[in-house]
């Protein structure tokens, strides 16, 4: 209801700010230049701005104090019926916001009092938002009224204004980053201060039920990394192996053979690939895939195929990354300039040996950085191993073997209730610091290589 309202009142707000400054304007006409300057679209626009920051600062702030101070008086209310309730305080509080939110909870009668207490909190907090609400709507509209005057640099302030929040876009997308990875390290850290940072990272052996059976006398050797990481390249090798020569091929045909028209029409459907859930990939791949290649297998009396194995997980994913490759190939081939490929064809090239010993070593960094970056997004990839390479952690070279990757493993262990201090739980984070120090590494060097190819032929 309340977006409704600031809806309306932001077409009223912008439709009588262009109305007052087009009544203004028609009254002194001496400075056409200033009008020019100053379009009565940006007193609107600023008049905008102003209603959108303060009501967005003043729901952060809202949201942010008002459950504060219910959780507060609530939790004063609880001690005041029960005084020896402190050991559940948390669980009667839990189920007053429960059944608050959901009336079909069946609640204890001896909280009813908590309950009424709770709900009457709940009325005075929307009673006190709307009323201050209104006050905000009236301040802000005294406000616009006595800043929209043709002295007003509103151009200026709109400009500020925009620079202000496209900066405070940047600020929040790093501190986010920046949160997370603090959050994974000090997890992290956690963890390698139970298990030896050598015997996790280069340990052949995987087996975190056993090891928190085993948590106290501290089965370290339980928790090496080595086989999700060998099953996380495996089947990201895999992957290039189908994606790659698919890829690089699709884009030169699409960049240098192709008509205008074959070229609109193929690239969308590419494209559409990258737009499947993975989900539906991985049901293709265990309902159609796996067993195709099992019957492929025991004609050539291959017998020790597992259902759920490593290459069609791998054969899927390069369908699934195909066009990553494929359009980020065609843009460099497309970004080779003109005279280079009428200099060649001018020598007495053909086409093909144009391609070949020209466009592709010209375009090689290009490629080779959006080669890198399908591999990053193979590597993250989970619910198609879950569902067509299984849960496994071995370390085997037979494709039709069955493997698992860190991400899989991460789901694994943060899936059930566990208590975020245990060892298993702590490992989770341990993998996705390693995973993530892993992918950093191969966007750092596929964007190194394509600066350097941009810097050279742009």
């Amino acid at each position: 209801m309340s977006y409704l309202i600031l809806v309306f009142y932001s077409c009223i707000l912008f439709y009588f700010s262009l109305r007052k400054i087009e009544h203004l304007q028609q009254k002194n006409t001496l400075n056409k230049q200033s009008f020019i300057y100053n379009s009565k679209y940006y007193y609107a626009i600023y008049a905008l701005l102003i209603l959108i920051i303060c009501i967005l600062l003043f729901n952060l702030l809202y949201y942010t104090i008002t459950p504060i101070v219910s959780s507060y008086l609530l939790k004063q209310k609880i001690v005041q019926i029960f005084p020896s309730s402190q050991n559940n305080l948390d669980l009667i509080y839990n189920k007053i916001i429960n059944h608050y939110g959901n009336n079909l909870i069946h609640l204890d009668p001896k909280y009813s009092d908590l309950y009424t207490s709770y709900t009457y909190y709940q009325f005075l907090s929307n009673w006190m938002y709307w009323v201050l609400i209104i006050l905000i709507y009236a301040y802000i509209s005294y406000f616009i009224k006595s800043r929209l005057t043709l002295k007003f640099p509103a151009r200026q302030k709109v400009e500020f204004w925009i620079k202000m929040i496209l900066f405070s876009a940047s600020v929040i997308s790093i501190i986010t980053t920046f949160s997370i990875i603090f959050s994974i390290l000090i997890e992290s850290i956690q963890f390698f201060n139970k298990v030896n940072v050598w015997d996790s990272i280069f340990g052949l052996k995987w087996s975190p039920q056993v090891a928190l059976r085993d948590d106290q006398t501290g089965a370290t050797g339980l928790f090496g990394m080595v086989p999700l990481l060998w099953g996380t390249f495996l089947i990201s090798f895999i992957a290039l192996l189908v994606s790659g020569p698919i890829g690089l091929i699709s884009a030169i045909y699409l960049s240098q053979y192709s008509t205008p028209k074959i070229r609109k029409i193929v690239k969308p459907i590419l494209e559409v690939l990258a737009g499947i859930p993975t989900v539906v990939y991985g049901f293709f791949a265990i309902l159609v895939l796996s067993p195709f290649i099992k019957d492929i297998a025991m004609a050539f009396n291959i017998s020790n195929v597992s259902s759920e194995n490593a290459l069609s997980a791998g054969l899927v994913m390069g369908m699934m990354i195909i066009p990553f490759i494929s359009s980020l190939s065609d843009d460099v081939i497309q970004a080779v300039p003109q005279n280079i490929k009428d200099g060649a064809l001018a020598l007495g090239t053909t086409k093909y040996e144009m391609i070949m010993k020209i466009i592709i070593p010209t375009a090689l960094p290009g490629i080779f950085g959006g080669f890198l970056l399908a591999i990053s997004r193979a590597i993250g990839e989970t619910m198609i191993v879950v569902m067509a390479a299984g849960l496994t952690a071995k370390l085997t070279a037979n494709p039709l073997d069955s493997v698992t990757t860190v991400t899989v493993q991460i789901v694994t262990l943060l899936t059930g209730d566990q208590s975020f201090d245990s060892t298993k739980t702590l490992a989770a984070f341990a993998l996705a610091l390693v995973l993530f120090l892993i992918t950093l590494m191969f966007n750092y060097i596929a964007l190194k290589i394509v600066k350097k190819y941009k810097e050279q032929y742009e």
